[in-house]
């Protein structure tokens, strides 16, 4: 896991958009999306597991990552490195128009290549939690098919590095969310990786 948090600064550094490098991101939505697709992919779908698939990602999930990373308050490495600058001229209104029309795109089809036994592992998970160690069922909020809704971000067909990734930052309280990381403050490596396969290949 520290790998991945070791491999995002790296990107960060290449990429230069480091919070305190911010770069001149413009106002114009059409433009905005232009730009988020560099690294989110034309149809928010982004080629690489440091970045999340936007496509179908729900309005107002996104609507609130969007004004967290501009406005600072969400402060885990990855949003640090990448997002604080890149959303930091964003208006209320580009970030609604931002939002509609990723979350409006066909959704990433699920990657079926993921390992059998972490992929039955993390279908437990998923479906009945961990009692023992009293991880909830993420289906419990993040819905059967892991589609989310409303302000609950959609998991099903997301990067499986991505999603390891940020539920270690849940974990590790590096992303500050008081739900999550109670959900997920007892849960270990294994279960981490196991949990994401089976997001990953819905």
């Amino acid at each position: 896991m520290k790998r991945i948090t070791v491999a995002l600064l790296a990107g960060a550094a290449v990429l230069g958009t480091q919070a305190n490098a911010a770069p001149k991101v413009p106002r114009e939505p059409r433009t905005v999306v232009q730009v988020c697709s560099q690294c989110h992919g034309d149809r928010g779908l982004s080629t690489s597991p440091l970045f999340p698939n936007l496509a179908a990602q729900n309005k107002q999930y996104l609507v609130t990552q969007l004004k967290d990373f501009r406005d600072h308050k969400r402060g885990d490495p990855h949003a640090q490195a990448y997002m604080w600058g890149m959303a930091g001229r964003l208006t209320d209104s580009v970030i609604e128009r931002v939002a509609t029309y990723f979350s409006a795109l066909p959704a990433p089809p699920g990657d079926k290549t993921q390992n059998a036994a972490e992929l039955a592992a993390g279908k437990e998970i998923f479906e009945k939690g961990i009692a023992s160690e009293q991880v909830p069922a993420c289906a419990a909020c993040h819905g059967a098919t892991g589609a989310g809704s409303a302000t609950i971000p959609r998991l099903a067909g997301q990067h499986r590095e991505y999603l390891a990734t940020q539920l270690l930052a849940f974990r590790d309280n590096e992303r500050r969310n008081n739900i999550m990381h109670a959900n997920v403050v007892h849960i270990t490596d294994q279960q981490i990786r196991d949990i994401s396969a089976y997001l990953a290949s819905l």
